[in-house]
């Protein structure tokens, strides 16, 4: 269940009456003749219907009072044929339901469906054409596949095994023992789980064997060369024949939907040898073998390894390879983990109750390994004891003799225990409980850590594998030769796979830099940004917002007390230079407060500008800079406080880049500051001008959309949905956002669309789509004709769930505006979190990289090992600055406006020159960007909210949001 809050107003006040208009809905509006946009350049892909829109309605928001003049618009006509295709709330799920599923009328092309369940995203219109032409290496490597007949069975083990460990070692065994006799001489490939695949049949339908497994460690003997077996019965069945025919025509584009079984039993073939040697953590594996490991402190080390999946692309079957790092415990002494993860000096001591806590959160879930003794025994930490071990006790097998944990080894093993005060860990059940003392459990090898890194943990992370492109290239080969597949007898010889070993040269093409407007009075109007950066000098920002009420408030006890004046004053001259009307005075006098009571001061400084505002209707203090405490761990509590309590726009700054006063540190924060007054720092001058095709020809609204989840290792927490929309067409630049809080980590944002029935008001729709869309009539005098949708956070598996529902709360959002109110939607997945990496072709020449031996900014790819048949492209728009650039995936899942390659990709790359918090193109389109940005900072609000008793079962519980007040939700308050 949603618990919505976050950014919202209540809902009074945010959510309109299906029957009363909002008063802005009343200007504005289309009317007119039928028609549509087309694309330029290209000739348009046959398009899908528009989806149905409900009728429940706001009246005034299609309100056909365009003006003084009646005459038919551009807009008018393509409000019309959006209009056209309207119909009844009752029809919509299931008419896009239809739309998005190969069982509709919607394929194109002449496509023949496998199944009626997949999703069909638009195919690719064509490639694109712009730019300039050039050559860069992918690390992926083309995979051919003999035409062998691939045939599927079920396995089931018994006794069940949750270790996949364990379960691929009775199957080695079985292979070992039976593959002569029983299995026709085929080495079978295994999943780990319940699935086994063979090139060419097996000699039988059924068959059940018997498989015997030696292993180390028979507690009752005394020597570890000794082995104790355990039987397993193992039954394989017939499950399916697969064939590699619908695998050809998909990756020739004659067939709809990808063959992802086929494609399944080929990366089980390729990872089978790597997942029998390696540590497996997701797609990828690692291994001390794999490269030197490192330390990061706190009984925390990193391993090297690498990543790699196969996948359907343009140039066949693509391998995608790419170096990796993780963290792992180090395989030490428990009581050296302890002393080393909690700095404790003095292990002899007793812990506290909150220390005991901490403890038994921290080892909770590892896997240790007895030192005691000649065999090697390992449990599972379930947790500690309340006592130390000279106070634990427990029955001996007489079930009469009670003694304590520490008499026991004293007695049974002759070890005198030194940490007498410690408590023995726990494994076993509560029932049953194993105690095991710290001091002689040492943590198993190969466990990934998977708790939230600390701030220098990452940093040592990242240096460690930060690498010149030059050098991650060099990497990426040298791991595929050592796993060496093509000479491995599985993959060469049995299924006939051979994977070429030098990473795919990829035609590319450079798109050309937007020019970029700023304010007429500055030196220089216009930019023409180089290698993706640029600078403010002798510029002005093109809307300077304007200061009249601020001031400023200082928590550091070390800088100078004079520094919070001199750096208030350079601030505010920097925002008057560079086109911001700051008043000098602030109005209250800076202050310094003491760093224990952030909340009283920061009350206390509302309290005292608002008296001072009294006798000024409407007038608030608009600009509050915070100069933070020395110690991090500070600055969410005072965000929470200043925009969901108080309703202050603050700009928070480090007091070691304060009393730098660095003029380019200046500069930084007068760009933020800018757009926190509502001005603008620069706009497209194409925008500006109105040329940008799909953009500026009608009112359009660019949202972002992204989904943040709780730290790794924490199952109670909310999931955060954020959503920004633009607020000022046709330059979209500006963007309001929207946070709200859902259930632990689900992916589909809930609150886009909402209804409820309300006892007085009957019908009310809400959500963060209307609000949006209310807002942006509000700013622009116009309703959007268009939207353009980027959706941040979604992985390929979620792709058909994710559109479906969020493109349907999309239509019901805009048909609870206005009976017919369908604008054209593009949807458009932005994905960071992947594996492909550029190279340049040639590292040595310097018109093919930047000055961080990246690829140039701009660079865009379409080609060889993008999807076969669907819209999607890589696109590196930022320069690099240290390690290897990490290009962005976009994938066109829904297009109502026929955009071409070209269009989409040079508007994606143009607006990330937009960014308003640097001078420099960035990496991520910024709606997605500002959604990242506003979930992030929601999060903040919640920070220490959330249980530390772990998991709950079941749905978890939340607090909602805090509600962001309205004067904040105006302005870029996230940036």
């Amino acid at each position: 269940m949603s618990r919505r809050g976050g950014g919202r107003r209540s809902e009074t006040r945010r959510d309109q009456d299906s029957s009363t208009p909002s008063p802005s809905f009343q200007r504005g509006g289309g009317g007119g003749g039928r028609g549509r946009g087309g694309r330029g350049g290209s000739t348009p892909a046959p398009s899908p219907t528009p989806v149905r829109a409900p009728t429940s309605a706001a009246p005034g928001y299609l309100s056909a009072t365009a003006g003084p003049s009646a005459k038919p618009t551009p807009q008018a006509a393509y409000t019309a044929a959006a209009a056209s295709s309207s119909s009844s709330v009752g029809e919509l799920s299931q008419e896009t339901a239809k739309k998005l599923t190969l069982g509709g009328t919607i394929t194109t092309g002449g496509l023949v469906p496998v199944s009626s369940k997949a999703i069909v995203p638009p195919r690719r219109p064509d490639y694109g054409k712009i730019g300039k032409k050039c050559v860069i290496r992918a690390n992926h490597f083309v995979v051919e596949v003999s035409d062998r007949d691939l045939f599927h069975y079920d396995v089931a083990i018994t006794p069940e095994i949750t270790s996949k460990k364990v379960n691929r070692d009775v199957i080695s065994q079985l292979v070992r023992s039976y593959r002569e006799s029983h299995l026709g001489n085929r080495m079978p490939a295994y999943d780990g789980r319940k699935s086994l695949y063979t090139a060419g049949a097996l000699p039988f339908e059924a068959k059940e064997f018997v498989v015997k497994l030696a292993e180390r460690g028979d507690p009752a003997s005394s020597s570890s060369s000794v082995k104790k077996e355990r039987q397993f019965k193992v039954a394989i069945k017939y499950a399916s024949k697969v064939d590699m025919y619908h695998l050809k025509e998909f990756l020739s584009g004659r067939q709809a939907d990808a063959p992802q079984e086929t494609i399944q039993i080929l990366d089980i073939v390729l990872r089978a040898s790597p997942s029998e040697k390696y540590i497996t953590v997701g797609r990828s594996f690692f291994s001390p073998d794999l490269g030197p490991k490192g330390d990061l402190g706190d009984g925390i080390e990193y391993w090297r390894g690498y990543y790699q999946s196969l996948r359907p692309a343009q140039m066949g079957l693509s391998f995608n390879i790419d170096v990796s790092a993780r963290s792992f415990y180090e395989p030490i002494l428990v009581t050296e983990f302890v002393a080393k993860y909690f700095n404790f000096r003095d292990l002899s001591r007793p812990l506290s109750d909150q220390e005991r806590v901490k403890v038994k959160k921290a080892l909770r879930g590892i896997k240790v390994q007895i030192t005691y003794s000649d065999y090697t025994k390992s449990y599972k930490v379930t947790g500690i004891s309340n006592l130390p071990v000279n106070k634990t006790m427990f029955t001996l097998d007489d079930k009469k003799t009670k003694v304590s944990v520490y008499q026991y080894f004293q007695e049974r093993y002759n070890i005198g225990l030194k940490y007498t005060s410690l408590p023995p860990l726990q494994a076993g059940t509560d029932a049953k409980p194993i105690y095991l003392p710290m001091e002689l459990c040492q943590i198993a090898g190969g466990q990934r850590y998977t708790k939230k890194l600390n701030e220098r943990q990452v940093t040592a992370l990242l240096r460690a594998t930060c690498q010149r492109p030059s050098a991650r290239e060099n990497n990426i080969k040298q791991m595929v030769r050592q796993n060496d597949y093509s000479r491995n007898a599985l993959v060469r010889d049995e299924f006939g796979i051979q994977v070429n070993e030098e990473l795919t040269l990829v035609d590319a093409r450079v798109l050309p830099p937007p020019m970029l407007k700023y304010h007429d009075t500055g030196r220089q109007a216009r930019v023409d940004p180089r290698f993706g950066q640029w600078n403010m000098i002798d510029k002005k920002m093109v809307n300077g917002g304007r200061i009249d009420f601020w001031t400023c408030l200082n928590f550091s006890t070390r800088v100078h007390r004079e520094l919070p004046f001199e750096f208030c004053w350079q601030l505010m001259d920097m925002c008057n230079n560079k086109g911001m009307e700051f008043n000098p005075e602030p109005i209250i006098p800076i202050r310094s407060a003491d760093s224990r009571q952030i909340e009283k001061a920061l009350h206390d400084v509302h309290k005292q500008c608002t008296a001072e505002l009294a006798n000024q209707k409407g007038k608030q203090l608009q600009l509050l800079i915070i100069i933070l405490p020395d110690v991090t761990g500070s600055y969410g509590k005072i965000k929470r406080v200043c925009e969901t309590e108080l309703g202050i726009v603050s700009q928070c700054c480090q007091p070691q880049q304060a009393k730098k006063l660095s003029k380019q540190y200046m500069e930084n924060v007068a760009l933020k500051i800018n757009v926190k007054a509502g001005g603008r720092n620069t706009v497209l001058n194409d925008a500006f001008h109105r040329r940008i095709p799909l953009l500026t020809d009608v009112p359009t609204i660019v949202f972002g959309a992204d989904v943040t989840h709780p730290q790794a290792g924490e199952d109670a927490g909310p999931s955060i949905a954020a959503v920004v929309a633009s607020m000022d067409w046709p330059e979209v630049t500006k963007y309001r956002g929207l946070v709200s809080a859902q259930a632990h980590r689900e992916e589909i944002i809930e609150d886009l669309y909402k209804k409820y029935q309300d006892p007085k008001k009957g019908l009310v729709h809400g959500g963060m789509i209307r609000e949006l869309l209310i807002a942006f009539k509000r700013s622009t005098g116009q309703k959007p004709f268009r939207i353009i949708f980027y959706r941040d956070g979604v992985s390929e598996g979620q792709f058909s769930q994710v559109l479906l529902h969020e493109m349907q709360a999309i239509r019901q959002a805009c048909g609870s505006l206005e009976e017919g109110y369908g604008p054209r939607v593009t949807f458009v997945v932005v994905q960071k979190r992947h594996h492909t990496r550029f190279f340049p072709a040639d590292h040595s020449r310097r018109d093919q990289t930047d000055k961080s031996g990246n690829i140039l900014p701009g660079t865009v790819v379409d080609t060889a090992i993008c999807h076969p048949t669907e819209f999607d492209f890589y696109l590196n728009s930022h320069a690099g600055i240290q390690g290897t650039s990490r290009p962005t995936h976009y994938h066109v899942l829904f297009d109502e406006n026929n955009f071409s390659s070209d269009g989409l990709q040079t508007l994606t790359n143009n607006l990330c020159y937009t960014y308003a918090r640097c001078t420099r193109s960035v990496s991520i389109v910024p709606p997605a960007y500002y959604a990242h940005l506003a979930a992030f900072r929601a999060r903040y609000y919640i920070e220490g909210e959330t249980s530390d008793a772990g998991s709950s079962g079941g749905t978890a519980e939340f607090r909602p949001l805090p509600v962001i007040k309205e004067n904040v939700k105006d302005v870029m308050f996230y940036c």
